[in-house]
């Protein structure tokens, strides 16, 4: 009856510890918090109604052009590298809640007999330490899979993060290709124009080869525009996770959202808690873990203890007779070095210490770092919309009555169009900056730096060399 109770007592215990995950849930938790990111739409397709129900969401989306928010959609529903990665949480946070239960016991039957004598055997063992240690397996486990959700969500914001850097970069490529093709196309007709006045002697060697220059250098900032807009195409279908059927469709606008009416301010991001941030939270877990696992670790490293219930019959001429009883094993631990697995386990616990005061201080430093690129880029790229552009534009308009009047000639004309055009593509790569930028900021607010660093719009609007004569 004892050994029945003791049975009952230590099925109650390991059913109480038992660690389960939900991926659903999981997966739920991460959408309800980064809305922003997810849009609601992270979700491992399990069954082949749900695939076929996302592929046909994402070729409903591919009829129409590209926007920003839809990228991201598409790319959570159709990309094969996002269930990936959610098959890959599944199995690590399954894994981690197996890590919080202890090996099954072990049932051990013998029966012997000789003559006229028959012995039976009934032996259940299972590790006492594991018993005692299950309430700490169990927390640690727990403490492991809000470290793996934390992890899933770092990775979401990361992905989508570079859908939206990769996005931007593929609108901006195809305007500047655009553009870069206007500029072939007048410094072309520059050049055949200076070689028609040369060959009737209006034209000397120098100016015509002046112009033909120009057009060399046109010709291949056109070939390598038309080639980035490809590259960042492509780079943004491999994000999409787009088979060729799908590609086909794809659709970019024709070119980037205007810049906001207010950028963000700057209390809005000093605001941010930090304890809310993806990345010290991360940090602040893997502290809690090696803190706990410091004590569990050293005990189930330097010994173990077995307990078993034994019950013995034997028959014998007829009669039989019972006996019960139990057994105790314990590991000595005589060779191995104590203090080293103490160090070791000192050592990372220091390591996981240390981390989260580096990333603490980091924190603030990145949000720093990218506030300042975000609202830079922002007044550059205003400022293009609202001075550099329209100086320009002044100029041209005023360059065109000049011509009409025959105070410039035709080459000058044709030299601050390449200039006007050359303006308006440095608008746009400062508009292009700035979208990044904001991409960046956006998922260093969460605790997720970007992992590619935004370059600054540079300095521009000078015209190009003067028009020869």
């Amino acid at each position: 009856m004892k050994i029945r109770l003791w049975a009952v007592a230590v099925s109650a215990i390991v059913l109480t510890g038992c660690v389960r995950f939900d991926l659903d849930k999981s997966l739920s938790q991460t959408n309800s918090e980064f809305t922003e990111f997810t849009t609601g739409n992270l979700q491992l397709r399990r069954t082949q109604e749900q695939r076929e129900q996302a592929r046909s969401r994402a070729d409903s989306i591919l009829d129409e052009p590209l926007d920003q928010a839809a990228a991201v959609e598409l790319a959570l529903l159709n990309s094969p590298a996002v269930q990936t990665m959610l098959a890959n949480h599944w199995d690590q946070s399954s894994s981690t809640a197996l890590s919080g239960s202890i090996p099954n016991p072990v049932f051990e039957f013998g029966r012997l007999s000789a003559d006229d004598e028959l012995e039976i055997e009934r032996i259940l063992a299972i590790g006492l330490l594991d018993l005692l240690r299950l309430p700490m397996l169990s927390r640690g486990a727990k403490m492991q899979l809000e470290a793996n959700q934390v992890a899933l969500a770092a990775d979401t914001v990361d992905l989508v993060t570079r859908v939206r850097q990769a996005w931007i970069n593929a609108v901006a490529s195809k305007q500047l290709a655009i553009y870069a093709k206007q500029i072939f196309s007048s410094a072309e007709a520059s050049a055949v124009l200076a070689t028609n006045m040369q060959a009737i002697g209006n034209f000397n060697a120098v100016s015509r080869a002046r112009q033909q220059n120009y057009y060399a250098d046109a010709a291949t900032n056109l070939t390598v525009a038309r080639h980035r807009a490809l590259a960042s195409r492509e780079a943004l279908v491999r994000l999409l996770g787009l088979d060729d059927s799908q590609t086909v469709k794809l659709q970019l606008p024709s070119r980037l959202p205007n810049l906001p009416d207010q950028p963000i301010a700057p209390p809005e991001v000093t605001t941010i808690a930090l304890e809310k941030r993806l990345d010290v939270n991360m940090a602040m877990t893997g502290l809690k873990l090696a803190t706990m696992q410091q004590g569990l670790k050293l005990v189930g490293e330097i010994t173990d203890i077995e307990i078993a219930a034994i019950s013995e019959s034997v028959w014998k001429d007829g009669e039989g007779e019972s006996a019960r009883g139990y057994e105790i094993g314990i590991e000595l631990p005589i060779f191995k070095n104590i203090g080293q697995v103490r160090n070791r386990l000192n050592a990372r616990s220091l390591a996981a210490s240390s981390t989260l005061e580096s990333v603490t201080r980091s924190a603030i430093s990145h949000l720093r770092e990218s506030y300042s690129a975000y609202r830079s880029n922002y007044d550059i790229a205003k400022h293009y919309r609202d001075e550099v552009v329209p100086l320009q534009q002044l100029i041209s308009e005023e360059n065109v009555l000049n011509y009409n009047g025959m105070i410039i000639g035709v080459f000058e004309l044709l030299a601050d169009s390449r200039t006007q055009i050359q303006t308006v593509q440095s608008s746009i790569e400062s508009t292009s900056q700035f979208w990044l930028a904001d991409a960046a900021l956006r998922a260093s607010l969460v605790g997720k730096p970007a992992s590619s660093e935004v370059a600054m719009a540079g300095a521009g609007g000078g015209g190009e060399a003067e028009a020869g004569h």
